[in-house]
């Protein structure tokens, strides 16, 4: 099976534009690869350092430079519902590993912060920098020169774009990541956000709020809306990263313990010791990375993964633009419909077929490159399976369903819900941004309504609590780029916006800043590009002036001349109320040097 025309043509010009850095990237990757154990270069006071709690039997294999040792960078807390089953998963390792004649040692713990938790609060102003953060902190753990390959154990919103930056600059290192799983079905989501907007209305106190979101936050693993968590997970699986059909299996499950052990087993296979080396950094390439841009359009996927699938494809030295995003989402079907772009959730999208339906669909219909390495093996048909737990209690593999077990969630190819994918590129006189659309119902994508400027979620709070909001009005939310306090998720401003438009109101947001993998039923465009504090256009927007916000078009526009909008100075803010607090005054450095949201938003000066 071959890619289509368009999706090649489209990968090839990602090809061309990243030609000398992709070029440089492998000579390091094949630099740092070595014929024999990597520790081998280690002294032997160094190695001894290296394996000193180990066995006897470990200590003898890995002098002897006989048997592979298989690194964890492990995101685990026991705080995160998602991160929190990741505790008993290194024993699992380490037994499989020995099961195949490796070793395996914990390299290191990376920090795993909620956005969940987080949202509303100062310490949100550190999330995008936590995967920066992340992908350093992995590097310390892998920097001992210990390893053969290594595993990598995260799921949610900045960890796994962090690991897979950490993983992409060990690039000669074979890399397998593991994931959790989602926590099974709660209330559903959509009952969820009509409590939210119900308590948002003053109507429902805390105590019915904090139950609401008690039964839909339970247990361990995942949330189970399609956000960044899931969205990673899907990316994962479709760039070929998670060994096949083990991305949607809930937690603390024999099938979930069986794809762990089986993920460490297939990580010793593939080190430079065996037959078949798989170096991560040679594994995923330009297509690769088009799988994962066209896996998020088909699933409708999170906002986010426009600034973290740009600054992982950079780590690779691959050049990928909001552009080719964009282009991309427009040959793309939308086949899958989980909340909040439809009502099912994560389990229920796995209950229907899940990736290995919608896999299969894709390459049916020549949207993905098959011609890809994966974790695997070579291509990627091998992952349009659904995987099952075998009597022998290992994992066992059958064909993806033909039709989908629930046609409200997943579609066929010939059959989309929609023909585009769920998120554009707004371009217009206020810079780039990001919209997405695949749940805005087609009547709400264009606005056209007088602006009301915020510095702030909070200020646009107190203007509705006050009841001044009671109109159409284009919210423009600034100074919350990278630059200005590290890009937080607005998640306040959803429910506020939603009940405004459910009260028959023409509203929209326009907003340097993130929203979340949850970014719903309003019409939005989001990361504007330059952001205020970077001298973008969106500091210039008074009250009163007319945004037009086209969905459709993907135009976002002031209706002020060109003349007049150069001529008006820059809005200023008082941001020092972000220098300090939970931390924040720790990452003045990190605002000062992160990127635009367009290349990344990263502190890795590429």
């Amino acid at each position: 099976m071959t890619a289509r025309k368009d999706i090649a043509a489209i990968t090839n010009r990602i090809r061309e534009r990243s030609k000398s850095g992709r070029e440089a990237y492998l000579g390091r990757v094949d630099a740092a690869a070595g014929k024999r154990a990597n520790r081998a270069v280690l002294g032997c006071g160094n190695l001894a350092h290296g394996f000193a709690v180990c066995s006897p039997a470990e200590k003898t294999a890995l002098g002897a430079d006989a048997a592979p040792n298989l690194g964890i960078i492990t995101a685990y807390n026991d705080m995160l519902s998602a991160h929190q089953p990741f505790e008993t998963f290194p024993q699992l390792i380490k037994q499989a590993a020995r099961e195949a004649g490796g070793v395996a040692q914990v390299a290191g713990g990376v920090p795993a912060m909620c956005d969940g938790v987080t949202q509303g609060q100062p310490g949100m102003e550190l999330s995008l920098f936590s995967r920066d953060v992340i992908a350093m902190a992995a590097a310390i753990g892998l920097s001992h020169n210990m390893f053969d390959a290594a595993v990598y154990l995260g799921v949610c919103d900045k960890i796994v774009p962090g690991l897979t930056i950490a993983a992409l600059t060990f690039g000669h290192l074979p890399a397998v990541f593991i994931p959790a799983g989602p926590m099974t079905s709660g209330m559903p989501n959509d009952e969820k956000a009509h409590i939210r907007q119900l308590y948002a209305e003053g109507k429902v106190g805390r105590d019915e709020l904090l139950a609401c979101e008690s039964k839909s936050y339970h247990g361990p693993g995942t949330c189970t809306f399609y956000g960044t968590a899931n969205s990673n997970q899907m990316l994962m699986e479709i760039m070929g990263l998670h060994t096949p059909g083990s991305s949607f299996v809930n937690p603390n499950t024999p099938l979930r313990d069986a794809l762990t052990r089986e993920a460490a087993k297939r990580a010793i296979a593939i080190t430079q010791l065996g037959n078949a080396y798989t170096p991560v950094g040679r594994m995923i390439d330009e297509r690769s990375i088009v799988n994962g841009v066209v896996g998020l359009h088909a699933t409708g996927g999170s906002t986010n993964h426009t600034i973290h699938l740009i600054a992982m494809a950079q780590a690779a030295g691959i050049s990928l633009t909001w552009q080719d995003i964009s282009d991309l989402s427009d040959i793309t079907p939308l086949l899958a419909r989980v909340y909040p772009n439809g009502l099912a959730d994560v389990n229920h999208f796995a209950a229907a077929g899940g990736m290995g339906f919608l896999i299969r669909e894709l390459l049916s219909a020549g949207y993905l490159h098959d011609d890809v390495q994966t974790v695997w093996g070579d291509g990627l048909d091998a992952y349009a399976v659904e995987a099952k737990l075998g009597r022998d209690g290992t994992v066992k593999r059958e064909p993806a369903p033909k039709l989908p077990g629930d046609a409200k969630v997943l579609a066929t190819a010939a059959r989309p819900f929609h023909p585009t994918g769920g998120l554009k590129v707004m371009t217009g006189n206020l810079g780039h941004a990001i919209s997405k659309t695949s749940a805005v119902k087609a009547e709400r994508r264009v606005v056209e309504a007088p602006a009301l400027v915020f510095d702030s979620q909070d200020a646009l709070n107190a203007a509705f609590k006050a009841g001044e909001l009671e109109r159409d009005f284009i919210a423009v939310i600034r100074f919350q780029g990278p630059k200005a306090n590290g890009m937080p998720e607005l998640h306040k401003l959803t429910t506020i916006l939603g009940v405004l438009q459910d009260r028959g109101f023409k509203v929209a947001l326009v907003t340097d800043g993130r929203m979340s993998g949850a970014s719903g039923k309003v019409p939005s465009a989001i990361h504007v590009t330059p952001e205020a504090l970077d001298g973008g256009p969106i500091g210039r927007v008074r009250d009163g002036d007319m945004i037009r916000l086209d969905g459709e078009s993907g135009t976002l526009e002031v209706l002020v001349s060109g003349a007049e909008l150069a001529a008006r100075p820059q809005a200023d803010a008082d941001l020092s109320g972000n220098d300090f607090g939970m931390g924040r005054e720790l990452f003045a450095a990190f605002r000062a040097i992160a990127g635009r949201a367009d290349t990344g938003g990263s502190v890795f000066a590429r």
